[in-house]
């Protein structure tokens, strides 16, 4: 796991007339990796897994694994809100030949601590693929507190790191200061991705790195190499498309920027979500007309 730093993309999943568009998905991961992206996660947020069938997901794990062939870290979106399924999807990513996991903390059912840390070492003995623990309260209802983490990563190696949506630096702080060295640390909320790294982080697991790969590459690089002054520039210079892509709920607007950028990726999501459409979508095309 020594190249596991960097950029990486959450990945929308492409969709046409309510089934997935492999075409499409082949045509993007292209693009990503033509654009130096440095990891990818399918069935994440923003691949909407939380709507996606089992045959949906292995049919997405299949595909991306042949495209990306290895150049860069793959890893499966597998939580859910139950430890059994959530382990059944963990077992199909292995299977699949997924490099590592991404795991959410389970939503809804809003475990204390103790039921998060029983959840995540329930799946650590169960498969054996390095995970990444996902911490994203804002959606789903549960906090993994940083106590908790380090008690996760000291527990067991095949605790990678931790994506860190809470966009709290003092957060991203404690949660350093107590996990074991080794431990990644991937901001999961892009516009606070450069003080991140400076406080420990590895990189991002990103949206805007879907539109951006590039510039979301060279942001990381520049910071995890102290080239703060270079960094900072970049990031106030894509500070408007951070704002533009959370102005709703993610990936709402990323696959309305997507289809504007003419990659394939049609403006369409999996109810509950609806495609951005009039007014709303006229002036989130004009905030983003720079990356288009």
């Amino acid at each position: 796991m020594k190249n596991w730093k960097g950029a990486w993309a959450a990945i929308p999943t492409p969709m046409r007339d309510g089934e997935l568009d492999l075409e499409a998905l082949e045509r993007f991961l292209s693009f990503l990796l033509d654009g130096h992206v440095d990891g990818v996660v399918v069935c994440g947020t923003t691949g909407e897994a939380a709507t996606l069938r089992r045959d949906e997901r292995l049919q997405l794990y299949a595909r991306c694994r042949e495209v990306i062939a290895g150049r860069v870290p793959l890893l499966a979106g597998v939580g859910t809100n139950d430890t059994a399924s959530t382990i059944d999807n963990a077992k199909d990513a292995a299977q699949a030949g997924m490099d590592g996991l991404l795991v959410v903390t389970p939503y809804y059912n809003k475990p204390n601590q103790e039921g998060l840390f029983r959840h995540f070492m329930a799946l650590a003995e169960a498969v054996d693929l390095p995970q990444i623990l996902y911490n994203v309260p804002s959606r789903t209802g549960t906090n993994l507190l940083p106590a908790t983490i380090a008690r996760l990563s000291l527990e067991s190696e095949r605790f990678a790191g931790i994506k860190d949506a809470t966009g709290d630096m003092l957060v991203a702080s404690e949660t350093r200061k107590t996990v074991r060295p080794d431990f990644l640390m991937f901001s999961g909320d892009d516009a606070t991705t450069l003080p991140f790294i400076c406080l420990g982080g590895c990189g991002a697991i990103s949206v805007v790195a879907n539109v951006a790969p590039r510039l979301m590459h060279d942001i990381c690089d520049l910071a995890l190499n102290a080239d703060l002054q270079r960094a900072r520039a970049l990031h106030h210079e894509m500070l408007p498309l951070f704002r533009a892509l959370f102005s709703d709920t993610s990936p709402i607007p990323l696959k309305a920027v997507l289809s504007a950028k003419k990659l394939g990726i049609a403006n369409e999501l999996r109810a509950p979500l609806y495609a951005m459409q009039g007014e709303s979508l006229k002036n989130l095309i004009e905030r983003c007309k720079a990356w288009i």
